[in-house]
């Protein structure tokens, strides 16, 4: 009977530790989404306050009683805010399309072709990860110079469509597919080009859907590039579109129009990843799995 009580005690106080931890470790998480969301509830916050009562704030508030969506209409009517959305679905979608022709038949090549100096190529290929952005940038700007592609999508885009880190994530994901489909395929006299689109991108999609929604993101963020590259308006991307607004006076003297534009270029971002996180999850852990 004692034995019984005791291990029955010793039960009961795995469990209140349990339910202890449990409790210390959603504490934690809720302390740290509120310090991560509070940003994003701020900015949309000012974006619905009037610009007078804004103003007036001697003391921020964080609420308003009377929102007004004027802001919005503002922060399309007093900048270009409509061409710079459009500049940016253009400069993501060609880009992230002509990125995954690349990467698919790079990554193709290393994973199944055999030809010789495979290896020391695709190892010549890592190590250019070791480069510093910053030098990239400058070579890239002097080529893009010469060629007279400044201010111009192709000089946008060009420097965009291809990734090392991509090649090589998605040739892991092609060599975990069994080799000996791709010489049973042979055998049946199915070109390198048919088992690729048949076989290996049906196979590993979740990968590929990962990298193209990462790349979208990368080029709607993409500042330092596109501002170095283009000083004429009519190409400009939301993010140096945002900086335009807050230099030509409009987004410093009214803040909450600013905060509206960051709003708007934010939301789409947000609703991809909500959308396509499983997927992007899925993307990763499958890169990072071996055999």
């Amino acid at each position: 009977m004692s034995t019984k009580k005791d291990y029955s005690q010793i039960e009961k106080a795995a469990k209140r530790n349990t339910l202890i931890r449990t409790v210390i470790t959603y504490i934690l998480l809720g302390l740290w989404a509120l310090i991560v969301l509070f940003p994003f509830y701020w900015m949309l916050l000012t974006s619905v306050k009037s610009y007078g009562s804004y103003n007036a704030e001697y003391t921020p508030k964080f609420f308003t009683l009377s929102p007004t969506l004027q802001n919005y209409v503002d922060a399309f009517t007093q900048v270009p805010l409509a061409r710079y959305f459009a500049n940016t679905l253009i400069f993501a979608i060609i880009t992230t399309v002509a990125m995954l022709l690349v990467i698919i038949l790079a990554a193709f090549a290393f994973a199944r072709l055999e030809f010789k100096g495979r290896n020391t190529l695709f190892s010549l290929f890592l190590s250019l990860m070791m480069i510093p952005n910053e030098l990239v940038i400058i070579t890239n700007f002097v080529t893009i110079t010469n060629l007279g592609l400044r201010n111009t999508f192709t000089g946008l885009i060009l420097p965009s469509i291809t990734s090392i880190f991509y090649i090589y994530l998605l040739k892991e994901n092609f060599e975990q597919i069994p080799n000996e489909l791709y010489k049973a395929a042979k055998v049946d006299g199915t070109s390198d080009f048919k088992y690729l689109v048949k076989v290996m991108i049906p196979i590993c999609q979740p990968t590929i859907v990962t990298i193209a929604i990462l790349k979208v993101i990368e080029c709607w963020n993409s500042y330092v590039w596109p501002r170095l590259i283009t000083d004429n308006e009519k190409y400009f991307l939301v993010s140096n579109g945002i900086q335009a607004i807050r230099e030509n006076g409009f987004g410093r003297e009214n803040i909450p129009a600013m905060m509206a534009a960051v709003v708007v270029i934010s939301v789409p971002l947000i609703i991809l990843f909500l959308i396509f996180h499983k997927k992007i999850m899925a993307g990763v852990s499958r890169g990072g799995t071996k055999g």
